[in-house]
């Protein structure tokens, strides 16, 4: 099973009681847990497999501000702030380098986008400037092509994928927190209307706060709790080179191509340009929800209809606490890359930049993303379950967004002020008549 992730040893006894019992072991959930571990809450954390074993593993490991949707902005300053702190915070190395990060214009109508986006960033005082074709060429050497300029942004950064969640998950360990994987939450009981326990297929652990931070399970679980949420999912493809020697520094994308200089001296190769839809029953339960997203990125995406839909038509959508779960029926998802993904993504690399024809593909994999229809996460409370909380829909940002996130959960849990305004990522956008729908210049 690709990538390889870093292992984190599981508690040996799942506790009786907590506070606080978070549902994932990703990027989310285990900031969020190392956050509330710090504040002296106690806190369990269950993963179904192990952790980051799904996309908090399987991303680019970009930590980017450039290219967000404005609502987004004042949350990846403050997780980016957490970032460059983060090898001492959590005592081990997670990768986190802030090597700049550049988006490439074919065309200057690209171009024009780009400059649109940044009028909307000004009054965040990023450091992002338009570059032109020579800027670029100077920043990264070895560029070819017709390109008509680029978006730079110095203070955006990078860190390891298979190494940060488990990293971070042995700090919320080391003050306090338990860690107990290879054990599925089944779901929420509940007393005189809000959350009094989590059971597991292990046990039941008493508490008053369950967060939910499971990805791209988030919607099954929901919808067996009866909170709709209209989250649905699309694969990624990413490839994993050997060491190259000569390559750029800064991670980059264009066209058809994105790419991150790893710690080993090999590169994480992926594509912008290219969205793999494997077609499920829930595409058409919320048709109406996605299509303008559809509208917005429909030269992008790549529908398929294959297995997954009778996968996916077979998993039953509600269960009872004392049966098994769907979670504990697939531990980690672990789909099959696109190789028409893959192999566009080395040519267009290639194209870009010759040194990537001698680069060598050591292996490749697919993961999960979660996405919502406005294409920003839900970090909310539940209003009609007091004590049940969210954190999913990260839409492809999730990673570099992740620590931020997890902070602000912790906020919210405790009841401290928040590190930004939690408002735009309410749950309740999707049924109080406010419309949202994704930004048409974020990327």
């Amino acid at each position: 099973m690709a990538p390889r992730v870093d292992p984190v040893r599981s508690d040996d006894a799942l506790p009786a009681q907590a506070d606080v019992v978070i549902v994932g072991g990703g990027i989310i959930g285990t900031s969020a847990a190392l956050f509330l571990a710090q504040k002296g809450v106690r806190t369990v954390l269950c993963e179904k497999g192990h952790i980051a074993g799904e996309q908090s593993s399987r991303n680019w490991g970009w930590c980017r501000k450039m290219g967000r949707d404005p609502r987004e902005i004042p949350l990846i300053i403050e997780s980016l702030r957490l970032w460059q702190d983060m090898n001492g915070l959590v005592e081990a190395e997670t990768g986190f380098r802030q090597a700049g990060i550049m988006y490439l214009a074919e065309t200057p109508a690209e171009l024009g986008q780009f400059e649109a986006w940044l009028d909307h960033a000004r009054r965040y005082q990023l450091d992002t400037r338009i570059l032109t074709r020579a800027e670029a060429a100077e920043l990264m050497p070895g560029l070819t092509g017709n390109w008509t300029g680029a978006l730079y942004t110095a203070s955006d950064g990078k860190a390891e994928p298979q190494r940060a969640a488990p990293a971070i998950a042995e700090a919320a360990r080391r003050h306090g927190a338990a860690i107990v994987t290879q054990c599925a939450v089944r779901g929420i009981e509940t007393q005189g209307g809000r959350v009094s326990a989590a059971v597991t297929e292990k046990g039941r652990i008493a508490c008053q706060t369950v967060v939910l931070a499971g990805g791209a399970w988030c919607r099954l679980f929901c919808g067996n709790l009866g909170i709709e949420l209209p989250q649905l999912k699309v694969l990624a493809t990413v490839m994993r080179t050997q060491p190259l020697e000569g390559g750029p520094e800064i991670s980059a994308s264009g066209g058809l191509f994105g790419f991150r200089k790893r710690m080993d001296g090999g590169y994480t190769v992926a594509t912008l340009g290219v969205r793999t839809i494997d077609l499920v029953p829930d595409h058409f339960r919320l048709f109406f929800d996605y299509l303008p997203a559809v509208r917005l990125h429909w030269k992008k995406l790549r529908f398929r209809v294959g297995h997954r839909w009778v996968e996916e038509w077979r998993i039953p959508r509600h269960w009872g606490l004392d049966q098994t779960s769907p979670f504990e029926a697939v531990r980690v998802l672990d789909p099959e890359p696109d190789r028409f993904v893959v192999d566009r993504a080395r040519a267009a690399t290639a194209a870009a930049f010759p040194v990537f024809r001698n680069a060598v593909v050591a292996e490749s994999w697919g993961g999960m993303i979660d996405v919502m229809p406005d294409a920003i996460p839900v970090i909310s409370p539940v209003e009609t379950l007091p004590g049940f909380f969210i954190a999913t829909g990260f839409s492809g940002h999730g990673f570099g967004i992740g620590p931020g996130a997890g902070k602000l959960v912790a906020d919210m849990v405790a009841g401290d002020p928040t590190l930004v305004d939690p408002a735009p990522f309410r749950l309740s956008r999707f049924a109080d008549g406010s419309n949202p729908r994704p930004h048409p210049l974020a990327s």
